[in-house]
């Protein structure tokens, strides 16, 4: 893992890019993408020879790092194999996934519905609460994310939807529990949660009961903040969703298969939804696959029913040959405990050290390898480090510090006031070490714009 500088290599696929290649989220003459010449564990590098330790995991998905020598000769033996086949057979690959994140599912969400990704996912996850229970309206959470499809753009609760909201998707959305700003002059944990629970309640009265089919939640907010819910909450949603014979989904698209150190964070909080849908972590990201995992009582809605949905790729074979040797890569190196104890032994104490050491950083908080530092200009009216949803000279601080975490060899996760904690999770110590040392240093370029 030496990176070669090619400089000239790296201009050709950086022109290529700028002539040819459409970027998602983003205005397309005001972008600057870097050429990456290769990636290997934790880190990757570009075609100057910079290397970067990448506390983003690429979006948050190489949840084994990249190029993981068992998982890359997996799908190699797949494509010599079988390439690909149609959803409607059975083929090894896409059972043998099915089993291993059956197995790992809580509760009875022993039948998985494959999709190509989070997004469609959601999309499906929705269907089928729709269909199960005839009823057409979704609550989300306000600061959530759930995807860039048409109904689950619409689900999202942050600013990625305003562009596409129809305003007619049956979607109503309410705030959940956010202590360090919260909405319910909230003081402590516990009356965060029971306030939550009651405005959610309250909401569902005043909308209608039997008008709603499914309440959506990511168990724990990813891009919106890594908000981990108080103890009770999760599961006093899940006894109002029974109350009221709607449906409980979790989104465990980012959250799912190690990220919080549990292979899904919601056995963290000892909660079974109805649906959960995943993607990214179940192969790592290395060829596209997500799902949705279903309870015995909807699954079986549809035993005499066709369900009205598909995707030419369902459980493509590489997808699913991927997803296999992850997750047998994970139970046998011990990744998942591996993000636990890094987690509360390393991450946990260090980002606190931090916090202590530097005026920008308003709260920390986060479990496995899933965390985030919120960035204020003032500790004591927590005001933000960015105003929400900041852009161009009102980012600047952000820019700022994001361009000193690379500068000092570290790749940021970084959304709005915020950057997460997000590596891959058989980093090893040494590695993430390096990374907060480098944190370290860039958070002194936050700690200017404070007061």
């Amino acid at each position: 893992m030496t990176p070669q500088p090619n400089p000239e290599a790296g201009a050709a696929v950086k022109a290529a890019d700028r002539d040819h290649v459409f970027h998602s989220w983003s205005a397309q003459e005001l972008i600057d993408p870097l050429a990456v010449a290769g990636a290997e564990g934790s880190y990757f590098w570009d075609y100057d020879g910079r290397r970067y330790l990448d506390f983003s995991s690429g979006l948050v998905y190489t949840n084994i790092g990249y190029q993981h020598p068992k998982v890359v000769a997996a799908i190699q033996e797949q494509a010599a194999k079988m390439t690909t086949f149609a959803p409607a057979f059975a083929i090894e690959a896409r059972s043998e996934a099915a089993r291993l994140i059956a197995e790992r599912t809580p509760g009875d969400l022993d039948k998985i519905f494959f999709t190509n990704g989070g997004a469609d996912a959601v999309e499906h996850a929705i269907r089928m609460a729709r269909l199960h229970t005839g009823r057409p309206k979704v609550l989300s959470a306000y600061r959530s994310y759930h995807g860039g499809t048409q109904q689950a753009v619409n689900i999202t609760g942050d600013p990625r939807r305003w562009a596409s909201d129809s305003g007619t998707a049956g979607v109503v959305h309410f705030w959940a529990p956010y202590l360090y700003r919260s909405r319910f002059y909230a003081e402590t944990e516990e009356q965060e949660c029971a306030r939550a629970l009651e405005h959610l309640e309250t909401t569902i009265r005043f909308e209608g009961p039997s008008t709603v089919a499914a309440i959506i939640l990511e168990t724990i907010p990813g891009t919106a903040g890594i908000m981990v819910p108080p103890p009770g909450y999760l599961a006093g949603v899940r006894e109002i969703c029974d109350k009221h014979g709607i449906v409980f989904v979790l989104d465990e698209v980012m959250a799912g298969f190690g990220r919080t150190g549990e292979w899904f964070a919601a056995d963290l909080f000892d909660v079974t939804p109805d649906l959960l849908t995943f993607a990214k972590g179940v192969n790592s990201g290395y060829v596209p696959l997500g799902g949705v995992a279903i309870s015995g009582a909807i699954a079986e809605a549809f035993g005499k029913r066709p369900y009205p949905g598909g995707l030419t790729y369902s459980g493509h074979p590489l997808a699913c040959a991927a997803a296999v040797a992850t997750i047998n890569v994970m139970a046998e190196e011990g990744v998942v405990e591996n993000a636990a104890r890094l987690g509360a032994d390393v991450v946990g104490p260090e980002l606190r050290a931090l916090a202590e050491r530097h005026p920008s950083v308003g709260e920390v908080r986060g479990t496995g390898m899933f965390w985030a530092l919120e960035l204020v200009r003032d500790r004591e009216t927590r005001d933000p480090l960015v105003p929400y949803n900041a852009a161009g000279e009102a980012n600047a601080p952000m820019a700022a510090f994001a361009a000193a975490a690379k500068k000092g060899g570290l790749w940021p996760f970084v959304n709005m006031n915020r950057t997460h904690v997000v590596p891959p999770c058989n980093i090893s110590e040494a590695e993430l070490k390096e990374g907060l040392a480098a944190l370290d240093a860039a958070l002194s370029v936050a700690d200017e714009h404070t007061r």
